[in-house]
């Protein structure tokens, strides 16, 4: 188990979150309302980590942890023999000093794990959230309802590959949760969103969004790239959960309870290596860190971590990676009436229409642009019916 270190104290996120009005472009936020929300949270965070952690040693849960264990193992041999990877994958040591330290010295990159076939899987695969909470905050202004139920939602955006694992676990007894829908969304590799105007690609483009159910272990996988970034925002990958959908005839849901709401980050390490590859060396958006990002803070409390575990699927960047994150969640929550859950348009029969009641919109009726990130047409058909 990892030991879990402060990641950033309350004062540094009450001074830093008072320099921040955006999150995402479009998106405002009252920083005095922010910050009561955080203090919520906080103490939502800690009373649920206190709850995770007697149950961390029980029999369920250490078996459900050595299932993961060899789940991610043998995800990683099948990703390698998918691709033709023969060379040694590398997975850094990741140390939970203090957000800061630990990237203004070493840039979250303490050293190379090296390990042979003799290596314990528990040492290279264990997870570093399992007995935390992810706290809910924002799904910002681009997310879309109806998006398809599939697994690869790349739809041949060029970037990184990422193949991102996310598990569910009550905080209340430490069991696995099932049949949770949950909702997958990121920006492509220039730092363009689907599914939504507002200068992204357009109401009727879907690269980068899925949905997926998690499975008798809690687990939703998919196959997505590594997100780029935009002015204001670190970079980041949305995550939503609803339970008690409705399951549609076009693939895709329809209701539900709001169980979750969350983002990953990257540290600063993997996004350099990441970024310093074609095409986010194209990029010429300004670059926000994790540092200089309002929602990283709020999430990087000594109570949680935002960052997932990842490894390269061989020795360079471009290769791919395989990451994966445990989130503790509130499996009675509903959080469809709070104040950050915000629908900017629907994915539906013949395309998508944006919400005009959405706190930020998704770019308004009118024109459904078709266009992709990199300028090219978008290989997802939408729902027949």
């Amino acid at each position: 188990m990892v030991n879990f270190g402060s990641i950033v104290g309350g004062a540094l996120a009450v001074s830093s979150l008072a320099s921040f009005a955006v999150a995402h472009p479009g998106e405002k936020h009252d920083m005095d309302h922010v910050k009561r929300q955080i203090d919520a949270r906080q103490l939502r965070a800690a009373a649920s980590k206190r709850s995770l952690a007697n149950c961390q040693n029980s029999l369920k849960h250490r078996e459900l942890m050595q299932r993961a264990i060899a789940r991610r193992a043998a995800t990683l041999n099948q990703l390698r023999e998918k691709r033709g990877i023969n060379a040694k994958s590398r997975k850094f040591r990741r140390d939970l000093a203090t957000l800061q330290a630990y990237e203004a010295v070493n840039h979250n990159q303490t050293g190379l794990l090296d390990y042979t076939s003799e290596t314990p899987e528990s040492t290279i695969f264990a997870a570093n959230t399992s007995c935390i909470l992810t706290p809910e905050i924002t799904n910002g202004p681009y997310y879309v309802n109806g998006e398809l139920i599939r697994k690869d939602v790349k739809e041949g955006q060029e970037g990184v590959e990422l193949y991102l694992e996310a598990q569910y676990i009550d905080v209340t007894t430490c069991e696995p949760v099932p049949a949770l829908y949950v909702d997958i969304w990121n920006c492509n590799s220039t730092g363009v969103y689907s599914g939504v105007e507002s200068g992204q690609a357009g109401l009727n483009s879907t690269f980068l969004r899925g949905i997926q159910e998690t499975d008798e272990d809690g687990v939703a996988s998919f196959e997505t790239i590594f997100p780029g970034h935009y002015e204001g925002r670190a970079i980041h990958t949305h995550l939503l959960t609803k339970s008690n959908v409705t399951l549609q005839s076009n693939g895709t849901t329809a209701g539900g309870a709001v169980t979750h709401i969350g983002q990953v980050f990257y540290p600063e390490s993997l996004v350099s290596a990441v970024e310093a590859t074609a095409p986010y060396n194209t990029n010429t958006q300004a670059y926000t860190s994790n540092d200089e990002d309002m929602w990283s803070i709020v999430q990087a409390e000594n109570d949680y971590d935002p960052f997932p575990e990842f490894i390269y699927l061989g020795d360079d960047i471009t290769d791919g990676l395989l990451a994966w994150i445990q989130i503790g969640i509130n499996v009675t929550a509903d959080y469809t009436e709070d104040d950050y859950y915000n629908v900017a348009a629907t994915y539906q029969a013949g395309g998508g229409v944006a919400n005009a009641d959405s706190a930020f919109g998704g770019g308004g009726a009118g024109g459904n642009g078709t266009m992709t990130g990199n300028g090219t047409m978008p290989t997802g058909a939408p729902p027949s019916k």
